[in-house]
């Protein structure tokens, strides 16, 4: 015969209430401890929280002589003369001004000043100057170790003041060489090198020509450039197949490398003071591009102008197509005092503003539409852009392809289907990401500081986001066995 049932009666006593409690109490905490774990890598997660210095990026700062950095500045303001590829009377830094600012206003200058931003925030005192970034005195205990080489700006300085015309593009009698290949020296005899082979080390190359002569010495670091332009060239080899439209991966990959914003040379314009906008789509620039491929020719390496001449051959393409189109202003000019206040003009009464390619597929005049809140409509194929994974461009941009843009006619007649109300959204979300693409708080200002949630932050917590990539390398480097050839892969997009 069963035994009777347990009655609730019997069970009732047999648990107290303050047990009933704690019981129902663990079961909660639980529960919601289960809804709140994390989802995503733990890599993702410490590179976008801000807060202690475990979740920051660790660097090291390489010891350099400050002639190949903050030296540079003061041969710059020291130069008696106006930089020799742009007339005289555009050049706002020479003769120099008497409060000048930190980085040279030259517009050919200036919008890579990302080398300077990044370096003075590991060089402010006390812990809050940067969210996500920690200083390390001791480089075994760095994530990376940052290279402070204004590279750009030593270029700039022999292109525009050179000893000699096209020295360039010559080892002997060049400044901007013997800079290179002392940063190098430095650099690669460091024990930090030898442990990773260069992998944890970083590099900022804004300009196209940074750092040319040692390009392959450093291409295994991380490298901080604005895109691709320059560091891809045509596979020969594939040149008579069916794969003739492939691009080799030679030294840069989205793997390791990181994509920065240039520096916009245009005010930041608020949404609260946007005004209407007459014009439909406006553009200034020049039409025609020949200042890299000259150089480039002068350099002897007219592989790399034939990369670089495609977006040119786009852009004068694009400008015939469009000149006549109503609604749409294509200007000419060179971004001089007056050319300055022409764009800002223009793209402050233009809904849209275009973005095609010039010398490389980007260009400032995408971070100046932003700044200006106008909409860019980016004509490209192959662009690479800042901080993708962290901001979605298309919510504040239109992406056209060139063979689309290139049909007449088409292009206006597809702006013009926008609605208001999606323009609007448009502009909205342009507001919401103008800080981003910040490097300071007051442009163009001799105590601007970089904004916490700019773009200085947002370069270091993509680089966070690298390290598993970059130390899974180093840990595969170190088991290769001697004299063993690893094949060149491809870097497919």
């Amino acid at each position: 015969m069963p035994p009777p049932p347990v009655s609730s009666k019997i069970w009732r006593p047999a648990m107290k209430p303050p047990a009933l409690l704690a019981v129902l109490l663990l079961l909660s905490l639980s529960f919601l401890l289960f809804l709140l774990r994390p989802t995503s890598p733990p890599f993702l997660l410490s590179a976008q929280t801000s807060g202690t210095d475990r979740r920051r990026l660790s660097v090291y700062v390489t010891d350099l002589p400050r002639a190949l950095n903050h030296g540079l500045l003061d041969l710059y303001w020291s130069l008696p003369t106006a930089d020799a590829r742009i007339p005289a009377s555009s050049d706002p830094d020479h003769p120099p001004p008497r409060a000048h600012p930190p980085y040279p206003a030259s517009p050919l200058i200036r919008q890579y000043s990302a080398e300077y931003w990044l370096l003075a925030s590991l060089l402010r005192p006390g812990p809050a100057s940067s969210s996500a970034v920690s200083v390390v005195a001791d480089w075994t205990e760095a994530d990376v170790v940052f290279v402070p080489f204004f590279a750009t700006l030593s270029a700039e300085l022999e292109l525009g003041w050179g000893a000699t015309k096209g020295a360039f593009r010559r080892k002997e009698g060049n400044a901007d060489y013997r800079r290179q290949r002392e940063v190098v020296d430095r650099v690669t005899a460091h024990p930090a090198w030898r442990r990773s082979g260069g992998r944890d080390h970083v590099f900022v190359l804004t300009d196209p020509m940074a750092m040319w002569h040692v390009r392959a010495e450093i291409a295994p670091a991380i490298l901080l450039v604005v895109d691709f332009g320059g560091w891809y060239k045509l596979d020969s080899k594939s040149a008579g197949s069916n794969s003739s439209h492939m691009i080799q991966h030679t030294q840069v990959s989205l793997l390791k490398d990181v994509i920065i914003p240039y520096t916009h040379l245009l005010p930041t314009l608020q949404l609260s003071e946007n005004m209407d906008r007459p014009t439909l789509l406006y553009f200034k620039g020049a039409k025609h591009r020949h200042r890299v491929c000259t150089i480039y020719h002068k350099i002897k390496a007219p592989d790399i102008c034939t990369i670089f001449g495609q977006g040119g051959l786009v852009r004068e393409k694009l400008w015939d197509v469009m000149i006549n189109e109503p609604g749409v202003v294509m200007e000419e000019g060179f971004p001089n005092a007056t050319g300055r206040e022409q764009s800002i003009k223009g793209m402050r009464t233009s809904e849209f503003c275009l973005h095609p390619a010039g010398d490389t597929p980007s260009s400032c005049r995408l971070f100046d539409a932003v700044a200006s809140l106008c909409i860019p409509v980016i004509v490209s194929d192959d662009i690479e852009l800042p901080f993708e994974g962290m901001i979605d461009y298309t919510e504040f941009s239109i992406f056209v392809s060139v063979g689309n843009a290139m049909r007449p006619k088409w292009l206006a007649s597809y702006l013009k289907t926008i609605s208001k109300q999606q323009k609007d959204e448009f502009r909205r979300n342009l507001a919401k990401v103008q800080h981003i693409f910040e490097y300071e708080n007051s442009h163009h200002g001799s105590t601007g500081s970089a904004p916490e949630d700019g773009a200085v932050n947002h370069i270091w917590k993509k680089i966070h986001q690298k390290l598993p990539m970059i130390q899974e390398a180093i840990i595969r480097e170190k088991r290769k066995p001697e004299g063993a050839s690893i094949p060149l892969r491809c870097h497919c997009t």
